[in-house]
């Protein structure tokens, strides 16, 4: 299903790139986990990246692309720095990935990269490796370039006589403007648009029961899916999927269920990205929504 070259990256120094007929992968071994870049075989990164870190290596740097935080957020906790070298397996199927185990917390962070035909599974693990128990989630962040629009589907809509009760959790940051022009709050979709001209950074949060988030930029959808327990607690007042946003870029938020993880217990957490061929943007919520039916239709 795949291949995995070691490669010199000018930036990121050594980097292991895993490429499948469809997609390809490159994953820095000095710092880490991070999945840095991902898009078509042979074509252009969908993830935003910090070019040059400037912070002091016993600081948290921005780097980019794709990270494992565990949550719900702390300045202490979530940036742990991951500035240190890690430890990688492949078998021929799967890219392993762990980092040294974080003095702060104690938590041990690993990732498992499978490689399909038409996708890229990635499994997000977190061991507590303290001598009490911990309570967190996998928090799973993907960055992604700019000028895209990230889709989060609605809770199928009913008409008013059948639908008393509740169907969803929206959150909303303190430095969230919901009249801001990058929101849009459809029918069957909410949109945020990343804006390279936005002032202000925005974060908004739902609980997603119907386990899929997506990101338009250019003429590819960029489709996550995962798993959603309506018998759990999740972070953030109940959210698995989240969207963040500044002036530099975009991202797509997923988060495991709260657990109370003994010593050496451990949580996973599953995203299964897709890449799609889809053309240039379409404004129309209908059209949105018959392009993303195609995407999803396995």
């Amino acid at each position: 299903m795949g291949r995995l070259d070691e490669v010199h990256h000018p930036e990121w120094h050594n980097c292991l790139r895993l490429v499948s007929d469809a997609y390809e992968l490159l994953v820095p071994t000095q710092f880490g986990i991070r999945i840095l870049h991902f898009g078509w075989a042979g074509g252009e990164n969908l993830f935003w990246t910090e070019p040059s870190p400037t912070e002091s290596a016993d600081a948290w740097r921005v780097y980019g692309g794709h990270r494992l935080w565990h949550a719900p957020e702390h300045p202490i906790r979530t940036y742990c720095p991951d500035n240190d070298p890690i430890e990688w397996h492949w078998d021929g199927y799967q890219l392993l990935l762990r980092q040294p185990t974080e003095p702060r917390t104690g938590i041990q962070k690993e990732a498992a990269i499978t490689p399909h035909t038409d996708s890229v599974q990635v499994r997000h693990r977190l061991v507590n490796r303290n001598l009490w128990e911990v309570r967190l989630a996998a928090w799973a962040l993907s960055v992604m370039r700019p000028s895209g629009v990230a889709l989060i589907p609605q809770e199928p809509y009913h008409p008013h006589p059948d639908a008393l009760l509740p169907v969803r959790r929206v959150a909303l940051w303190a430095y969230t403007d919901m009249s801001d022009p990058r929101l849009r709050w459809g029918k069957r979709l909410i949109q945020v648009r990343q804006d390279p001209r936005a002032d202000a950074p925005l974060k908004i949060g739902v609980s997603n029961t119907l386990g899929w988030m997506a990101y338009w930029l250019g003429e590819t959808l960029f489709v996550k899916r995962y798993a959603y327990d309506p018998s759990a607690e999740y972070p953030d007042l109940g959210c698995n999927t989240e969207v963040f946003t500044n002036a530099a870029m975009l991202e797509l938020e997923t988060l495991s269920p709260l657990t109370t993880l003994p010593p050496d217990g451990a949580l996973e957490h599953i995203e299964r990205w897709s890449l799609h061929r889809v053309g240039a943007y379409l404004d129309d919520e209908d059209a949105l929504l018959e392009t993303l039916a195609y995407a999803l239709r396995d």
